[in-house]
């Protein structure tokens, strides 16, 4: 029996434990704290993406429609099984007898009960956990399982309602003398448990809600008086901004508790924040470790005295709803804030932030802590009216700052939030920990401002105790090698002949083209792909993609004319025309060329009825929430101008009708680098939805806006998984044509732009690096915050020496194309290559400070 007293509390997440090298990862960590004399209690999540699969057994369960997802859970178990060489049918046999004896309950009696949807969901990582303990046992390091159930046991909260006490339940963690015991006596060096679950009083399975495992493992580590929590994710700490979105975002050392707790609340996804306070209370050092990277240190939580106060961090959420609530009867009146306040409280509302004034209250809801559905957000303000003038305001987002005594920095922070003064604010928000400064602003802003911040804040920062290495520096987001595989990166020479031949230069590969279009065309759920050739209009590109088969989207006249210049005997079909906010003259212009024209507001049918009379339209309709890698090419939603509201519909099958117009096909779009494969499958479901409006819809327009990889070490869209997905809605819905109308995904991975270095500069710890192009070429990088990976390609084998700000010649502070980029050692003259930028480079290129955006090639091996 081990003898230790220290017990050691790991935490891994989903990502960290879906593949035998993550577990081997496992093994290795806690075999090293044996050897030092430690006891491992390591704590699981479900294996990644199966709590979502989970999810959706409860919600297809009650209609009879869960079969395939129980079928894919435990295909997916098995594969994992295979991977680590452990019998994993013997092993989950009895998990998956109850999943199939949990959903068939549920479709006989067509519900789900809080009771219910808590087992369905603890079977993830009942399951992972009983893989892993088996496959550590197989490595040799001898390893215990154990049901937290046993371990943890949820607080009595009657009065709540049930489906709070079983899906969000919380625990005491108070030490636990006789826990402490029960685990000191097991033989086994290393114990293993599941995160997320617990019991309550009756003994029935519980959950702690989403980030649960975060908090399991916390409550653990408090009631066994553990050495140490270690969380292991994906990332080795928490950083000075997501660096994810920001690649120049440094370490964080050192935080204290309540630091931590403030960026978990405000953002930072690395923690979730109901696992500080445990570990606070009983004084247990907390430790963030990369499981990719189990050499990093990570971030460390302690008590830290910093007497100085500074800024530590931005963070940002978006999905805010705000409430503003104006009335001149609250002025010294008692009780308005506790009845307003009760307002939100009797529809199960949590408050976030607040301002007031003599005349104004502002809230804001956090959609992470509250099920912000418009019905329930529609009686809220009616029973606000009854009290005081109330107003939604949706599409927000909260930027922060923390850090230690931020009312003592507010003086230095002046100029940094300047940021802001072209930007509405919503609401402002100084914390009375003095841990934040917090400002709500339209969500669309948020990415660009945190960018901004960072640059003005941190671009100096350089480390010390505090402040560790940059992300990209770290684990090679943007990496010495980062572009091993691209297409380009055996062809360096070539290209740097282009750029000295002509100057700043788009240049294309065919291969990478087709390899995008033969990918599209052979999805045999779609029955045909067109390009939105706003992405990229260049000849050559149509004539190619013309070849593939596909078809054309035009958004304009120009567009229009394109085509037919480039193509003399284009067939109508091939050809369609989505103009917004146009005028009469350019749908008349649309069924002059033989397109299929879409309609994306009434006006027309209004106004102009005799233009569509006897024809033919598509109608595209929004479907009130956008998705996509920025805010400003999320197209659908309140806040976005396409498209035609549901509450809409009935009135344009009216005039359709009046007019004798005929409505075949149903159109949307909400986004643009969407990487959720069933986002596609989920618009089919909502168009399908609105056929009853129109009989003679047979085409269902699926829009564009298939993602690809911004950053390396992205992850790809699955387009087999979209496949996969919309062949099983027609087969549910035989009969409908559906369409997709790609850009980006089709062009952007095979463009690349090629700039030269034309002068060096420093400025204290910045290093300027010149180039003779920049926002006059490429435009995304400032008006979107768009990331692009940039290498000298003239020194393509050698290793970075240093950190660049790479700048354009544009007479504009805004002319960055790369912040923080790593790059092998510029000189005057050397190449520089821009990636990813085929689509929407040129195509939103212009002639300011009269300086020629960069030309264009198709290159080939």
């Amino acid at each position: 029996m081990p003898t230790t007293d220290a017990w050691i509390v790991l935490k891994f997440g989903g990502t960290s434990v879906s593949s035998r090298e993550k577990w081997e990862t496992i093994a290795d960590q806690v075999q090293q704290l044996v050897d030092d004399g430690r006891r491992p209690l390591v704590v699981c999540s479900a294996v990644s993406g199966i709590s979502d699969q989970l999810e959706s057994v409860v919600q297809l369960a009650v209609r009879g429609e869960h079969e395939e997802v129980v079928e894919k859970i435990k295909e997916r178990h098995l594969e994992l099984g295979d991977a680590l060489q452990v019998d994993g049918e013997a092993l989950l046999e009895e998990y998956f007898e109850k999943l199939d004896k949990f959903s068939k309950g549920a479709a006989l009696v067509e519900e789900v009960s809080p009771s219910l949807h808590a087992r369905i969901m603890a079977l993830g990582e009942l399951m992972s956990t009983r893989l892993g303990a088996a496959f550590l046992n197989e490595q040799g390091v001898g390893t215990g399982w154990c049901d937290a159930r046993e371990m943890l046991t949820a607080q009595r909260r009657s009065h709540e309602p049930m489906h709070r006490q079983f899906l969000s339940a919380s625990c005491p963690f108070d030490y636990d003398d006789d826990l402490r015991t029960r685990l000191d006596d097991r033989d086994e060096s290393v114990l293993l448990t599941q995160g997320f679950i617990a019991s309550d009083h009756a003994g029935r399975t519980v959950l702690l809600g989403r980030g649960g495992s975060d908090t399991s493992a916390a409550y653990l580590a408090a009631k066994i008086g553990a050495e140490k929590l270690e969380v292991w994710t994906d990332v080795p700490g928490m950083f000075t901004a997501n660096p994810r979105k920001i690649p120049q975002a440094r370490l964080l050392r050192h935080l204290d508790y309540d630091e931590a707790q403030e960026l978990a609340t405000m953002g930072a996804t690395v923690l979730h924040p109901r696992c500080i306070r445990p570990v606070r209370e009983q004084g247990i050092e907390l430790e963030i470790r990369c499981t990719p990277h189990p050499e990093l240190d990570g971030t460390t939580v302690s008590a830290v005295d910093d007497e100085g106060g500074r800024v530590k961090a931005i963070s940002a959420k978006t999905g805010i709803t705000a409430v503003s609530m104006d009335t001149l009867g609250m002025w010294q009146q008692v009780g308005f804030l506790a009845d307003v306040f009760a307002i939100f409280k009797h529809h199960g509302l949590s408050i976030d932030l607040v301002a007031t004034s003599e005349s104004n209250v502002t809230v804001t809801l956090d959609p992470t802590a509250n099920a912000l559905q418009p019905e329930v957000l529609d009686r809220v303000v009616s029973d606000l009216n009854e009290v005081c003038s109330a107003e939604l305001v949706d599409g927000c987002g909260v930027v922060s700052l923390v850090g230690t005594k931020i009312r003592s920095n507010l003086s230095q922070l002046g100029p940094a939030l300047k940021v802001f003064e072209e930007h509405k604010i919503h609401l402002v928000s100084q914390a009375a920990s003095d841990l934040n400064f917090s400002l709500v602003v339209d969500e669309h802003q948020a990415g660009r401002l945190v960018e901004k911040l960072h640059q003005l804040l941190f671009a100096e920062q350089r480390e010390d105790e505090v402040f560790g290495p940059r992300w990209n520096a770290l684990v090679g987001a943007e990496g010495p090698r980062w572009f091993e595989k691209a297409w380009w990166r055996g062809r360096a020479e070539q290209l740097c002949d282009i750029a000295a031949q002509n100057g700043p230069t788009f240049a294309y590969d065919q291969q990478t083209l087709d390899r995008q279009a033969n990918a599209l065309t052979g999805m045999e759920s779609v029955d045909r792909v067109f390009f939105a050739i706003k992405a990229n209009p260049h000849p050559d590109i149509l004539r190619r993609f013309h070849d593939h088969g596909l078809g054309f989207e035009c958004v304009s006249p120009g567009e229009l004319e394109r085509v037919e210049d480039t193509f003399d005997d284009l067939q109508d079909e091939r050809l369609l025309f989505t103009p917004n906010f146009a005028s009469r003259q350019e749908y008349e212009a649309g069924y002059e060329a033989g397109a299929m024209v879409t309609l994306d507001n009434l006006h027309p049918l209004r106004a102009w009825p005799e233009v569509f009379e006897g024809r033919e339209v598509l109608v595209r309709i929004d479907p009130g929430q956008g998705r996509g890698h920025h805010r400003y090419v999320r197209t659908a939603g309140p806040r976005s101008k396409f498209g035609v509201a549901p509450s809409e519909l009935e009135e344009l099958a009216g005039l359709a009708a009046e007019h004798d117009v005929t409505v075949v096909g149903l159109h949307a779009h909400v986004g643009s680098g969407v990487t959720e494969a069933g986002t596609w499958s989920e618009t089919a479901q909502f168009l399908n939805s609105q056929r009853h409006w129109f009989d003679d819809v047979e085409i269902l327009n699926l829009g564009g806006g298939l993602g690809v990889p911004e950053r390396p070490g992205d992850s790809p869209l699955q387009l087999e998984e979209v496949d996969q997905a919309l062949a099983a809605f027609k087969q549910a819905n035989p009969g409908l044509e559906l369409w997709l109308e790609p850009g980006r995904y089709l062009v952007s991975e095979a463009g690349v732009l090629l700039a030269r270095v034309t002068q060096l500069k420093s400025k204290g710890n910045l290093h300027y690096v010149g180039v003779d192009t920049g926002m006059n070429s490429l435009i995304r990088p400032a008006l979107y915050g768009a990331h692009h990976g940039i290498v000298n390609l003239s020194k393509i084998d050698d290793e970075p020496d240093g950190f660049y700000e790479v700048v354009g010649p544009i007479c504009e502070s805004g002319d960055v194309l790369g912040h923080a980029r790593r790059l092998a050692e510029p000189q005057e003259g050397d190449v520089l290559l821009v990636a990813n930028a085929g689509a929407y480079g040129r195509a939103m290129s212009s002639r300011y400070n009269l300086r020629e955006p960069a030309g264009e090639i198709l290159v080939e091996a």
